[in-house]
């Protein structure tokens, strides 16, 4: 079970690094002062929740978890910069970024279905439940702005 856990915690802290890199790119690649805002408050917040996760993991015997974003996520930084460079505006940067909710939304969702200990089970739902509601906001941001372009 234990070893589970780890292994269950490994994935979420690599989906929160990936967030945390996501939008901070994101935040790099907008004009825009609101999004830019929001970017980087969901950057520091996906940072929170992999230090928490990670400390977790230590307390679970791990000694040290991994800390640097995932392949996918160096793919999706280059993704962004090539839609930037043949004008990809706020409404592309959006719809990045809620692929990349959509899969931080799975993941989360299948350690959820996991037998974790309570503890761990606990902060599971309390980052669960803000990145579900962080996924309908880049969700009705995205359609927003394809509205207006």
């Amino acid at each position: 079970m234990a070893d589970d856990t780890l292994d269950i915690i490994d994935k979420l802290i690599e989906t929160c690094r990936d967030g945390q890199a996501g939008y901070r790119d994101a935040a790099e690649h907008t004009s825009n002062p609101g999004l830019k805002e929001f970017f980087l408050s969901q950057s520091l917040e996906r940072a929170k929740f992999s230090g928490e996760l990670e400390s977790m993991a230590q307390r679970l015997g791990e000694a040290d978890p991994n800390r640097g974003p995932s392949v996918s996520n160096k793919i999706q930084r280059a993704w962004f910069d090539l839609k930037q460079k043949f004008g990809g505006g706020d409404t592309s940067i959006l719809e990045s970024v809620e692929s990349g909710e959509d899969q931080a939304k799975k993941d989360y969702q299948e350690a959820l279905r996991s037998p974790l200990p309570l503890d761990v089970k606990t902060v599971i739902e309390r980052q669960a439940e803000s990145v579900f509601a962080t996924h309908q906001r880049v969700r009705a941001l995205r359609d927003q702005y394809r509205r207006v372009a």
